[in-house]
C-alpha cells in the first residue's frame, strides 16, 4: 500500500534522528507478535472512499494531500477535537487554579508527558534539575507504571521540593489539563508531543516546549517547530534528556525575546483554529452523507 520505492520522501523537516530510529527499532523487535496486525493498515484497507483524521488542512494541508495520494483514499481532517467545557469533578481542581492565579500572566508552565509513557528517575531529575534551573513557575504531572509503589519524595532530586517552594507544583497521576492550558497564567506546555496534547495547545494558545518521547512524538514535534508554535529541546547524542538544554527552551519559550515569534505564532494558530469553529466537522458530515447515499 506504501510503496513508493525510488521515491524521495518530499518533507524535509520531519524526519528521525538515529537514536530515535534505534529505539524504534528496538521497541518493534520487543514487541513482534506473529499475530500482531497494524490497527492502521486494517483501517486503511476496511475504509471505503475516505479517512477521517484529527488534524486541520490550515497547517497540515501538504501533508494531507500526499497521504491521500499514497494510500488513493481521501483524507478528510475533522480538526482539533477539543473541548471546551471543563472538568469540575475532581477535588484538588480548586487549589491548582488558585495557585495559578497568585501567578503573573503566562509565567507558568505545565509539564505533563502523557498516560502512556513513564519517565525513568534518571529522566525525572534531568526535567526537575531543568525546571529548577529556569526559574519559571511550572504544574509538573507525574505518573508511575501501574503496581509499581513509588513516591514524587523518592524519585525526585534530594531537596528539589524544598527549593523551588511555592515556584512549583508537582502533583501524581492527573492534572485538569484543558484547564490548566487555558488558564491565564499559562505561557508554556511542557509535552511529550502526542497528537492530542498538541491539538489542546493549538486551541487554547500555548507554546510548546517539545520533549518527545517515543512512537510518533518526535515527529509530531519536527512538525511543530516546523510550523512555529514550539521549540524541541535536544537530547544528546545518545539520546539522553539535558536539563541545562530544558531550562534555555523553557525560558526561550516563556520569558525571552527570542521566543517572541513563537509565541506570536502560537497565538495566531489559534485565532485561526478557534475562527473556524465546526467548519472542519461540517465537511466531515457532508462527505459522510455522501458516503451514504452513494451506497
Amino acid at each position: 500500500m506504501f510503496d513508493k520505492s525510488g521515491e524521495k520522501f518530499p518533507f524535509p523537516e520531519i524526519y528521525l534522528r538515529e537514536h530515535e530510529m534505534l529505539q524504534i527499532k528496538k521497541s518493534l523487535e520487543e514487541s513482534k507478535d506473529e499475530n500482531y496486525k497494524d490497527p492502521f493498515n486494517d483501517a486503511l484497507r476496511l475504509s471505503r472512499d475516505i479517512v477521517l483524521v484529527k488534524t486541520s488542512r490550515d497547517f497540515e494541508g501538504k501533508y494531507i494531500d500526499y497521504l491521500s495520494k499514497l494510500v488513493s483514499k481521501k483524507i478528510v481532517p475533522v480538526g482539533s477535537l477539543v473541548q471546551d467545557s471543563i472538568d469540575q469533578d475532581h477535588d484538588h481542581e480548586e487549589i491548582i487554579m488558585q495557585w495559578l492565579d497568585k501567578k503573573e500572566e503566562c509565567s507558568s508552565v505545565f509539564v505533563s508527558f502523557g498516560s502512556e509513557y513513564f519517565l525513568s528517575k534518571e529522566e525525572m531529575h534531568e526535567v526537575a534539575q531543568g525546571l529548577e534551573l529556569s526559574k519559571v513557575n511550572f504544574i509538573w504531572v507525574i505518573r508511575f507504571p501501574q503496581g509499581e509503589k513509588n513516591s514524587i519524595q523518592d524519585v525526585l532530586p534530594q531537596g528539589f521540593l524544598e527549593r523551588v517552594g511555592e515556584r512549583g507544583m508537582v502533583l501524581e497521576k492527573w492534572a485538569p489539563q484543558a484547564a490548566i492550558l487555558q488558564h491565564r497564567s499559562t505561557g508554556g506546555f511542557v509535552s511529550h508531543c502526542g497528537w492530542s496534547s498538541v491539538m489542546e495547545s493549538m486551541k487554547f494558545g500555548v507554546p510548546i516546549i517539545a520533549m518527545p518521547m517515543h512512537i510518533d512524538q518526535p515527529m509530531n514535534a519536527r512538525i511543530v517547530e516546523y510550523i512555529g508554535m514550539g521549540v524541541e529541546a535536544l537530547r544528546d547524542e545518545n539520546g539522553k534528556l539535558q536539563s541545562e538544554e530544558i531550562a534555555k527552551v523553557i525560558r526561550e519559550v516563556v520569558i525571552e525575546e527570542s521566543g517572541e515569534g513563537v509565541r506570536k505564532k502560537t497565538k495566531e494558530l489559534s485565532e485561526k483554529m478557534n475562527m473556524k469553529g465546526d467548519e472542519e466537522i461540517d465537511g466531515v458530515v457532508e462527505e459522510l452523507v455522501a458516503l451514504c447515499n452513494n451506497k
